[in-house]
C-alpha cells in the first residue's frame, strides 16, 4: 500500500473509532436516558443518523433514484456491509441480519442499538420467531429491510429470493418494495474490493475499503408490490422487479428523480 493510502487508512480508522464512540454516547444520552430505547421508531432514526455519519468516513457518495417507501418491506439485492449505509441513510428503517452479526465486536453492539432483527440461518423454526418480530415492527409503521438472497454476492446476477421472510406480507397485505444497489470506483475492482463475498475476511476487506478515495453508490427504488398473497409468487415478482431495476440502470434508462445524500 502506498504512503498516501496508508495515511488515508490511518486517518479514517481514527475517524471511524470516533464515530463509533460518539454513536454509543448518542444512544445512551438520547435514547437510553430519555427512556426511548424501547421505541423501534427512535432506534430507526438512530440508524439513519449514524448511517450518514459512517458514510462520510468511508467517503461513500450515495445517489438515490426513485422514492424509498415509508412503510412495509424493502427487499433488495445484497453486495456488502456498505448496503446498510446506502439504504439506512435514506430513510428510518430496521434491518434483518444473520445472527452472527450480533456477536461481532463493536459492530454487533451498534446493530443491536439500531434495533436490528436477527435470524439464525439454517434453522427453519427461527423463521416463525423472526416473522413475529417483523410484524411487531411493521405494526409500528417502521420500514423493515431485508436481503432475501440470503447471502452477499459479486452483483453480476441477482440470486434467487428466499420466500420464507415474506410471510408477514403474505398474511397481512403490507406493501413490499423492490430495490437495487450498485457501486462504482474511480480505481480498483468493485467485485473484489467493495463486494463482501466468497471467503473474504472482514478486517482485510475493511482496510482496503478505507483506502479508497471515494466509493459511489446508486440505490434504485421500484414501485411497491401489493395484492399478492402467496409468498413464493411474491418472491418471484420482487426478484423480477429487482432484476428490472438493474437492467434499466445499466442500460441508462431513467428511473425517477435522483437525490444525492
Amino acid at each position: 500500500m502506498s504512503a498516501p493510502k496508508t495515511f488515508r487508512v490511518a486517518l479514517r480508522l481514527l475517524l471511524l473509532g470516533g464515530v463509533f464512540v460518539t454513536a454509543f454516547l448518542d444512544f445512551g444520552l438520547r435514547l437510553w436516558l430519555l427512556g426511548r430505547a424501547g421505541s423501534i421508531k427512535h432506534r430507526a432514526l438512530f440508524l439513519q443518523r449514524w448511517a450518514r455519519a459512517f458514510s462520510r468516513v468511508f467517503h461513500l457518495e450515495i445517489q438515490a433514484r426513485g422514492n424509498p417507501p415509508a412503510r412495509g418491506l424493502l427487499v433488495a439485492n445484497h453486495l456488502s456491509y456498505l448496503d446498510i449505509l446506502s439504504f439506512g441513510s435514506r430513510y428510518p428503517m430496521v434491518f434483518v441480519s444473520k445472527s452472527e452479526v450480533a456477536s461481532w465486536p463493536v459492530v454487533g453492539a451498534l446493530t443491536r442499538c439500531a434495533g436490528t432483527l436477527y435470524i439464525v440461518r439454517g434453522q427453519k423454526s427461527d423463521v416463525v420467531r423472526l416473522g413475529n418480530e417483523m410484524v411487531a415492527v411493521l405494526e409500528q409503521g417502521v420500514l423493515v429491510t431485508l436481503f432475501p438472497e440470503g447471502t452477499s454476492s459479486d452483483g453480476s446476477a441477482v440470486l434467487p429470493f428466499r420466500s420464507s421472510l415474506l410471510a408477514p406480507v403474505e398474511s397481512r397485505g403490507w406493501p413490499a418494495t423492490p430495490a437495487w444497489v450498485h457501486y462504482e470506483l474511480d480505481e480498483g475492482s468493485v467485485v473484489d474490493e467493495v463486494c463482501y463475498w466468497r471467503d473474504m475476511t472482514f478486517g482485510a476487506h475493511l482496510l482496503n475499503v478505507l483506502s479508497k478515495r471515494r466509493i459511489r453508490a446508486t440505490v434504485c427504488f421500484g414501485t411497491p408490490v401489493t395484492g399478492i398473497d402467496d409468498r413464493k409468487e411474491l418472491a418471484r415478482e420482487l426478484h423480477a422487479r429487482v432484476c428490472q431495476l438493474k437492467d434499466e440502470f445499466l442500460a441508462g434508462a431513467p428511473a425517477g428523480p435522483s437525490v444525492r445524500v
